[in-house]
């Protein structure tokens, strides 16, 4: 599969941006389709690769939750059962607005934006950024106009809004500011600093 960071650009305007920063209305109503029961859609422990996977609640007796995960039947103690937060919630721009924050929906809602290339979510004061290996055209004038002056909560996530959170910061209280960007190795820091 060709994607755009195989593509350089040569000459003409910036490319849109949006299908790497917005939630489209495909992948919205795509979500919708999902099952799920607010009363038994659960998270469980994946032994296999240290994640989780979505079962449905058969039965719970004492400190003890039977739980079908992909047509199999398997037993858990309740505090390694975390509720699925509704489809709405999936691709969420800012984890602090999930109903549930277990570590299984933070997981989730973190995977599902990055396999729909949204690389850019916030979690209350933070930005994450997860490096997609590859070049969005995310990094352009266009898409730093869309944030020149507005609130972080006005536009999609991005590290320009936090740089313009700062700078409009430093304007309005003539007081330095500072920005910490932390990560493991290949975490892209380097690529979200220079930008």
């Amino acid at each position: 599969e060709i994607m755009p960071g195989h593509i350089k650009k040569s000459s003409g305007p910036d490319p849109d941006p949006s299908p790497w920063l917005v939630v489209s209305f495909e992948i919205k109503e795509k979500n919708k389709l999902k099952p799920y029961d607010p009363k038994k859609s659960v998270w469980v422990p994946n032994k296999a690769d240290g994640g989780y996977m979505e079962g449905l609640i058969e039965s719970k007796d004492g400190g003890k939750v039977t739980v079908n995960v992909n047509g199999e039947v398997k037993t858990y103690k309740e505090d390694l059962v975390c509720q699925v937060n509704p489809p709405k919630f999936d691709c969420s721009d800012d984890m602090a607005n999930l109903t549930y924050l277990g570590d299984a929906c933070v997981l989730w809602n973190s995977t599902i934006r990055y396999v729909n290339q949204l690389i850019y979510t916030y979690s209350g004061l933070f930005c994450i950024a997860i490096n997609p290996y590859k070049r969005f055209p995310i990094y352009t004038l266009r898409t730093m106009e869309m944030y020149v002056g507005r609130r972080r909560n006005e536009c999609p996530p991005h590290i320009f809004a936090i740089a313009e959170g700062a700078y409009q910061g430093m304007m309005n209280s003539g007081c330095n500011q500072s920005i910490l960007i932390t990560g493991e190795s290949g975490a892209g820091k380097t690529e979200n600093t220079k930008k």
